[in-house]
């Protein structure tokens, strides 16, 4: 994947958090979108390494080592910000203190099921805290490209691959388009980058329906 779709995501998916918001923001793709986020949009982002109040990637005269998110990426601090163990973050997590988590993922279904911590036959790294978020988080959007290294659809029918929880995604950005569940179904309801209907169509063998108001993503 170029770095302008990675870029294409993240800032299309940025437009999803809305002010008052505690956002906890997974590795890869879902850590660009700091850089994205508007001057006084009053969103706050969580990392459960133990802060709450993450700002952009610092610049060189900025730059604290000890100051890290949960990719182990340097990262500043927002006036105000909050500190705390691990026990703590995850108390927040599990405790339904999270309104949205940011993650990527090696497949989602139609049904909204997500697998993103294992591929059979490949060494296996651990889950992190992928579960917890999931199912913690009020609303889970999920930000990856439309298909795999290898080019397999990533948005399916069903997960093939280990699930980390069942109907737990809301919305999905790719670079290509924006998907949401709508009453239990999936829902094309932007593309980006100039892609076409039947681009996502090539790239997806989930089933979706197409919004009656289809807006064309300009990023």
């Amino acid at each position: 994947m170029t770095d302008d779709a990675r870029h294409r995501i993240a800032e299309r998916a940025a437009h999803e958090l809305h002010a008052g918001e505690v956002v906890n923001l997974g590795i890869g793709i879902p850590n660009l979108i700091p850089r994205y986020l508007e001057a006084g949009a009053n969103v706050f982002v969580h990392t459960e390494n133990g802060l709450l109040g993450v700002g952009p990637p610092p610049s060189e005269e900025e730059l604290d080592e000890d100051l890290i998110d949960a990719a182990k990426r340097p990262v500043t601090a927002l006036p105000g910000a909050a500190y705390f163990d691990s026990a703590q973050s995850f108390a927040m997590i599990r405790g339904g203190h999270i309104d949205v988590a940011v993650l990527g993922a090696l497949q989602v279904s139609e049904a909204g099921d997500i697998a993103n911590w294992a591929v059979p036959g490949k060494d296996v790294l651990g889950v992190g805290g992928a579960m917890d978020l999931v199912v913690g988080a009020r609303r889970v959007i999920v930000t990856m490209t439309s298909t795999s290294s290898s080019g397999e659809p990533k948005v399916v029918e069903r997960c093939s691959y280990p699930l980390t929880a069942p109907g737990a995604v809301d919305t999905i950005v790719t670079e290509l388009a924006v998907f949401r569940r709508v009453d239990g179904s999936l829902r094309l309801v932007e593309l980006l980058g100039g892609a076409t209907v039947e681009d996502v169509e090539a790239v997806t063998t989930a089933r979706f329906a197409v919004d009656d108001a289809l807006a064309v993503g300009s990023a």
